[in-house]
């Protein structure tokens, strides 16, 4: 069975509907509510019952309605998934099927997709509320301490790094944007409120001159030269470090961005065949955490 990635989208959205509902499910005037709100269309009987007959075929999910109550809601039998588990399976199996645009049976034990756990419990929750516009309440843990913050934002954009989603918002409490791992939200919930979103935002404007989720917090960006060997001059040019990359010569490259932890991390990582040429402060940043690592090594 092949899909389009806009039947897959609905499917996605009808099953997530249904989880968020929990057992008590929904009326079908809620679940029309909630269909005019995403898609700005009214839903037909006739159109429900074919997304729920296309999502029991492809995804195993059965929505049943329970004619005591006349709702509907997902059926959790002895192989049900929790609400966790759901969420997983659905963000999954929406990568594997928007990315290729085919139903999994066709390529089954043919693909195989990274796993991204930070995206599995809050992404589709937090798309959801960009969508709306809604201003969410989050518990929020940060490394290095057991204790967790509540922070009241903006979800303006999701951004996906080194194998985790982040959201990155407007903090009410801070008055800036911040990035928050959706792996270190412990719990997330609407206020109620909604905001206006600027009709110009752009995240991928918002990180230009950063590495990473880096953000900027009045730095200017700085012109870093490297010289890579050969076999790294090859890799970069297939996957730069960062989109202002220009090679300037044979295995000699330069960017504009501002270095952060992260940036010297990955060059790092490459320092056997990634050579900062400039500039020294940054040179040198690299030197100290490289010296740091070998005399981890020396005791």
């Amino acid at each position: 069975m092949i899909m389009v990635p806009e039947l897959v989208e609905k499917y996605i959205f009808l099953m997530q509907t249904f989880v968020e509902a929990g057992d008590t499910g929904l009326s079908w005037p809620q679940l029309q509510g909630r269909w005019e709100a995403r898609y700005g269309s009214s839903y037909p009987r006739r159109s429900f019952a074919n997304h729920r007959a296309g999502v029991e075929e492809v995804f195993g999910i059965a929505i049943v309605c329970d004619r005591s109550t006349n709702r509907y809601r997902i059926d959790r039998g002895e192989s049900a998934m929790d609400k966790r588990e759901a969420v997983d399976y659905l963000i999954n199996t929406f990568t594997v099927n928007s990315l290729l645009t085919l139903g999994k049976e066709r390529l089954s034990g043919r693909v195989a997709v990274e796993d991204v756990p930070s995206g599995q419990r809050w992404l589709t929750v937090a798309m959801q509320a960009m969508l709306d516009n809604a201003v969410l309440r989050i518990k929020y843990r940060k490394y290095l301490s057991a204790e967790t913050d509540v922070r009241t934002i903006r979800p303006y954009a999701v951004k996906e790094f080194a194998k985790r989603w982040y959201l990155v918002a407007w903090s009410e409490e801070a008055g800036a944007f911040r990035t928050y791992a959706l792996d270190r939200i412990v719990a997330l919930e609407r206020t109620g409120d909604t905001f206006r979103m600027p009709h110009d935002f752009n995240v991928d404007a918002l990180f230009r001159d950063s590495y990473g989720i880096y953000l900027p917090e009045g730095e200017n960006p700085v012109l870093v030269k490297l010289r890579a060997s050969e076999r790294e001059s090859a890799y970069l040019q297939d996957l730069p470090l960062h989109p202002s990359q220009v090679m300037v010569g044979p295995g000699l490259f330069v960017l504009r961005v501002i270095p952060n932890p992260g940036f010297v991390m990955e060059l790092c990582k490459r320092a056997d065949r990634l050579e900062v040429l400039e500039p020294l402060e940054l040179r040198q940043a690299v030197l100290d955490a490289l010296n740091n690592a070998i005399q981890l090594y020396e005791h």
